[in-house]
């Protein structure tokens, strides 16, 4: 009859160890619950410092002014798509690159891994870069957004060491039935590679969601990231309520800088949870009989 293993009991280690993580979730919760409380609250209550983790006065006139504002939504439905294409792009080109470097006997993977790692500690400069994608004619292209960010070192040196970790009993089995090594990466390699690839995928994206710099420099106002829009919001809003007085206008610039921040986060911060359990799950290849 099968029995049903004892739990184990916590100990004073746990406790500690529970204790310290709930106290970092707060660090990180309690910020950003304060920033929806004020962007929530109305203008008196933030006057009068009555504000503290839940809204007083329930007040929308934050959201309402940003959303007003000429090309919002076009600005959110680029970054949708810089950061959709951009991490789409840079996956493909990661994992093609990285299962590459991965073989040993590839000549010259030794001097490529070098560079690898050179280049991740030393760059071009902002301006070569700039004269780089301007004569490769990509400024006011999407493409400039794409493309020049479509292989981060980091990530390539994670799947690079991914790769590696996978048994070559399961590749030569491939190759014995007749798989050629493009057929080994889509059927055997990326289907075992997939916490790597989602934390790749997640940290791709943040990177595109959050950049607002490079559209700065490279784009025109019709193809700014919502970033880019959010930050000038927030430089322009002590032009808002121009009759209104000193207070006022500081109290409507903390509601809507926090409004933008929120409203800036929150798409990230729902897809976050949807990927975690690839953070926290490992994976063993155990498909190997010795």
């Amino acid at each position: 009859m099968f029995k049903q293993p004892k739990l184990r009991s916590l100990t004073f280690a746990d406790v500690l160890i529970n204790a310290f993580m709930f106290f970092v979730v707060l660090i990180c919760f309690v910020p950003f619950l304060y920033m929806l409380a004020l962007s929530l609250s109305s203008p008196k209550a933030i006057i009068n410092n009555e504000v503290s983790l839940f809204p007083v006065g329930l007040n929308f006139e934050a959201y309402k002014q940003i959303f007003t504002y000429p090309n919002f939504f076009k600005a959110y439905g680029n970054t949708i798509f810089y950061t959709a294409g951009g991490t789409l792009i840079a996956l493909f080109m990661s994992a093609m690159f990285a299962y590459a470097m991965s073989k040993r006997f590839l000549k010259g993977h030794k001097l490529v891994m070098m560079l690898i790692v050179f280049s991740m500690f030393f760059s071009g400069g902002l301006i070569p870069t700039y004269l780089l994608i301007s004569s490769l004619h990509l400024t006011n292209t999407v493409w400039a957004m794409l493309l020049p960010f479509a292989l981060n070192q980091f990530n390539l040196i994670i799947l690079i060491n991914f790769f590696r970790a996978i048994p070559a009993e399961i590749e030569e089995a491939a190759i014995i039935d007749g798989l050629s090594y493009f057929g080994i990466l889509q059927r055997v390699i990326l289907p075992l590679s997939t916490p790597a690839l989602a934390t790749i995928g997640l940290y791709t994206a943040v990177f595109f969601w959050n950049d607002w710099f490079n559209g700065m420099i490279y784009l025109n106002t019709n193809q700014y990231p919502v970033m880019l829009f959010l930050r000038n919001i927030v430089n322009g809003t002590a032009m808002i309520g121009d009759g209104a007085g000193a207070a006022d206008k500081s109290t409507i610039a903390m509601s809507i800088k926090s409004a933008v921040i929120i409203t800036s986060t929150l798409p990230i911060i729902i897809l976050y949870p949807m990927l975690q359990r690839f953070f926290v799950a490992g994976l063993t290849v155990g498909s190997v009989k010795g």
